[in-house]
């Protein structure tokens, strides 16, 4: 009897070091916006990835980091993240991949995740990320960790460098399921189906298209616009087989940034909206409509994150 190899593989990391980007790249689609900013993730996000050797569930989570010197006025946001990150950390997986960014110095936020990293009773395998970039790096900071965790790979997430070897690795040490096993299939293909037609997300599509409109915010508006901001979408409704009509909203804290936000004769708040459409129509392959409008509301930390 033949048999494939299946199972979760948890990401773990301080914020940008490049798990979106790795996950975008080797999933080959959308799954996890990405952006300059750190903590551009806000959902624990789950992904397939198959082949002929079996199928890896990856669990993307937001990053974790330190409270320490968190404003006020994001302090509800970043509590949630956390909890929602160590409720992953919880869950059953098969293998974490605890991933560093050599460029950045070993500080406080990856002496947390090295803290939990440690707690948790899995292999682990350590990814080395940006090594494209050599003009500067701390990696003799790390070197310790390669005495907790043998298994060290160095990647490059962004031009798509040494992937393989690590995915080899992941395969090799995830458990084997005999092929025949249509049931425990079935399951892993049902727990990633959605109703949105994106079958490797675990998110809906309200979630789904939220988070590409905010992304579209986070590029666009540079240092401008702060954490304060976030996208809701409202409705969607489909008018035939081709077209698709999306209502949404982007919330941030202060009328000041409502005013960036739309900008002057509505130009930037247009602009956000063709590229968030864009990309929609190019995940779904249909005709997109987007009505995109920017409200002001002080709580919606606490009514859509609380």
């Amino acid at each position: 009897m033949s048999t494939f190899k299946q199972g979760k593989v948890l990401l773990i990391g301080r914020p940008n070091v490049g798990k979106s980007t790795f996950l975008n790249n080797l999933i080959g689609q959308k799954v996890a916006i990405t952006s300059p900013k750190p903590q551009t993730t806000r959902f624990p996000i789950k992904a397939l990835y198959e082949d002929e050797r079996g199928k890896i569930i990856f669990v993307d989570t937001p990053g974790i980091f330190s409270q320490r010197g968190t404003p006020a006025a994001g302090w509800s946001l970043s509590q949630n993240i956390n909890q929602s990150s160590l409720k992953e950390i919880n869950d059953e997986v098969n293998l974490v991949i605890y991933m560093i960014d050599h460029t950045r110095r070993r500080d406080f936020e990856e002496a947390k995740v090295i803290g939990i990293v440690r707690k948790i009773n899995k292999p682990k395998i350590l990814v080395i990320n940006k090594v494209d970039l050599q003009e500067k790096t701390y990696l003799p900071q790390y070197k310790f960790l390669e005495d907790e965790i043998p298994l060290v790979f160095q990647i490059s997430a962004l031009k798509k460098l040494h992937i393989k070897p690590l995915i080899q690795k992941v395969f090799d040490l995830l458990p084997e399921v005999p092929t025949n096993n249509d049931e425990s299939k079935k399951n892993t293909t049902d727990e990633m189906e959605n109703k949105a037609g994106y079958p490797l997300l675990n998110m809906d599509s309200k979630t789904f298209i939220a988070e590409l409109i905010r992304e579209k915010v986070f590029i666009m508006m540079g240092q401008e616009i702060p954490y304060t901001t976030t996208a809701i979408v409202d409705d969607i409704k489909e008018k035939g087989k081709q077209i698709i009509v999306i209502k949404a909203r982007i919330l941030t804290t202060n009328t000041r940034h409502k005013k960036m936000l739309i900008g002057a004769a509505g130009r930037k708040i247009k602009e956000i909206g063709s590229y968030a459409r864009k990309e929609i129509a190019l995940a779904t392959g249909k005709i997109v409509y987007l009505d995109l409008i920017v409200e002001t509301d002080p709580h919606w930390q606490e009514v859509y994150y609380g």
